[in-house]
């Protein structure tokens, strides 16, 4: 029977498309993430929310869930939006037992570091690290969950599932600067940080992923609670944009040694994609020229009690009696003054995916 030249003309486009679906990578089995309070959607609560943990009372989640979920923001954050956008279910986290993980799983943390407890002993800052969920650990209850996933054949599976490690590193930092140690000290273990995390993704490499987006630090000095607790009446400390020189100091210089050791994973494993995406470049172009995000405010937090200029109090959080949002969080850059609303996080999404604030962009 004689085919039209319209009908294969259509057939041969279908099978370039579905090529060229495999070969930008937007087509995968599954999404696996590992991070701290920027990434976790449910892990720290799972066994019930932890005594004095405002983040599991109203208005979180009240944006898209309509509901406290764990996640620290009114709504989605980064993840979730790289879930929705590869047609993949919002991420279970891994500490949920009974959740089909075959698609993707969470095992994203709040408070987790990149380095195991030891280190933060051997600085002298131990009681600063609150939960038990470093990297190593977290890579440990990701090759538990594996029989379940892909049985014997991982390595095939997870070529063709992206990997999103962290962002890691933030909380390496805080407990070092709120356990007294200046902003340039704890830029002296940035190293050993940034190592920590390259380990991690080698790790997964082994395990056979092919896909590991890698993001940065965020510019810390920008962010309400670091304004509050540091803010100094020396005009020469803060940037033009109102934002502490020195702690957005620390963020780029770990962030520049971790583009290194991007740089040099990519050598390494040349058959896989490692992507390093900058957070910091594209919040700080956030707070630089908010208006061009839709943002009315960018140094002050959306929800809080404190009041004054950043409206950050530690002891009148987001969540905590007396404490309320502002009337529209889609127009705020930064959520509780810790962590950013999901009209945030959605535009870091995009900016991963396929724009240039990841280097190569997922889908390049």
């Amino acid at each position: 029977m004689a085919v039209s030249r319209e009908l294969l003309l259509v057939a041969l486009l279908v099978v370039f498309s579905c090529d060229l679906m495999a070969v930008s990578g937007q087509k995968f089995n599954a999404l696996y993430s590992f991070g701290d309070s920027m990434s976790d959607t449910g892990n720290l609560c799972v066994n019930g929310a932890p005594a004095g943990l405002t983040l599991t009372q109203p208005p979180y989640g009240e944006t898209f869930f309509g509901r406290a979920t764990c996640r620290c923001s009114d709504g989605r954050l980064v993840v979730d939006f790289l879930a929705e956008r590869f047609g993949l279910p919002l991420l279970p986290p891994s500490k949920q037992g009974s959740a089909d993980f075959k698609k993707g799983a969470n095992m994203a943390i709040i408070g987790a570091t990149a380095m195991g407890s030891s280190f933060f002993q051997s600085l002298g800052v131990g009681d600063k690290i609150w939960n038990n969920g470093p990297l190593d650990t977290q890579i440990q209850w990701f090759q538990n969950l594996l029989p379940s996933v892909c049985g014997s054949s991982c390595k095939t599976y997870l070529s063709k599932s992206l990997f999103v490690l962290g962002e890691l590193g933030g909380n390496d930092y805080n407990a070092q600067l709120f356990g007294g140690y200046t902003p340039e000290q704890a830029a002296g273990q940035s190293p050993a940080i940034v190592d920590g995390i390259g380990s991690g993704a080698e790790k997964l490499i082994s395990l056979g992923a092919m896909y590991i987006v890698i993001p940065g630090v965020l510019p810390v000095g920008c962010f309400p609670i670091y304004l509050t607790l540091y803010q100094t009446s020396n005009g020469g400390d803060y940037d033009q944009y109102g934002c502490l020189k020195r702690f957005n100091a620390l963020s780029q210089r770990h962030n520049s040694l971790l583009q290194a050791k991007v740089s040099s994973l990519q050598s390494k494993y040349p058959w896989a994609k490692i992507m390093y995406a900058d957070f910091y470049s594209h919040v700080y172009d956030m707070v630089k020229s908010p208006s061009s995000y839709g943002f009315s405010t960018n140094l002050r937090a959306c929800c809080g009690a404190g009041g004054g200029k950043y409206n950050y109090q530690n002891g009148a959080r987001c969540g905590m009696a007396g404490a309320s949002a502002c009337g529209n969080p889609a127009s705020s850059l930064s959520w509780d003054g810790i962590h950013l609303t999901e009209a945030a996080y959605k535009k870091i999404a995009d900016g991963w995916v396929n724009g240039a604030y990841c280097h190569p962009a997922i889908l390049s």
